[in-house]
């Protein structure tokens, strides 16, 4: 039994190349959990196979861009002409179903969100060391020489803002990494502060 049936904000950051797609998508093939991944929104096209509501939720440019008037976005960016946020008003909708919403999202996106979600359970995703955050980027297969160090140089520049998070997990093996976030996850629940009204009412304590 949960003392706290309100959903959980879970938010997965860290450098790129960390590899935090790969551990949420870890966590999602648990057994027994109530995830439910944030679906961002976008004004560009769809591309062949996207759907909507399951890989993004297209909208039109006027309509993002009202919704960012309304403060209706927990963060958004602005990349190659299109936009990217996440909508607040979806997460709210899960978290009242008491799912815990998982986003995966890069440091400068969480700071955003950390700023309007303040009960967010934030953690960061780091490597075992520098040499395996590089290897896992020339794995890809996908970037230049020159485009894997400026990435090593962000990273070097998001290391240290690992200090702004609840929880640091090392990513030295996916299943392990996704064992300890569930972990978190769970301890979270039994937080007094989010407990403590549930546990009262049971027990008629007061």
């Amino acid at each position: 039994m949960k003392l706290n049936e309100h959903g959980l904000l879970v938010i997965i950051s860290g450098p790129s190349g960390v590899g935090k797609g790969t551990v949420r998508k870890a966590l999602f093939e648990m057994e027994g959990h109530d995830l439910v991944y944030s679906i961002s929104m976008t004004t560009r096209e769809p591309r062949e196979g996207e759907i909507d509501g399951i890989d993004y939720f297209f909208v039109s440019v006027e309509e993002f861009e009202k919704r960012i008037k309304e403060g209706k976005f927990l963060e958004y960016a602005k990349f190659v002409g299109n936009y990217y946020g996440t909508p607040s008003d979806k997460i709210d909708e899960q978290l009242e179903k008491g799912k815990e919403v998982v986003l995966e999202i890069e440091v400068q996106g969480a700071n955003q969100v950390r700023e309007k979600a303040k009960d967010g359970v934030f953690i960061f995703i780091a490597p075992p060391n520098k040499e395996a955050l590089y290897r896992r980027l020339l794995r890809r297969g996908t970037e230049n020489p020159k485009s894997i160090q400026n990435r090593m140089d962000k990273a070097d520049r998001e290391f240290p803002l690992a200090h702004q998070y609840d929880y640091i997990v090392v990513n030295d093996e996916v299943t392990n990494a996704a064992d300890r976030i569930m972990a978190i996850i769970r301890a979270e629940h039994a937080k007094t502060e989010r407990s403590i009204y549930k546990y009262k009412e049971m027990l008629e304590v007061k």
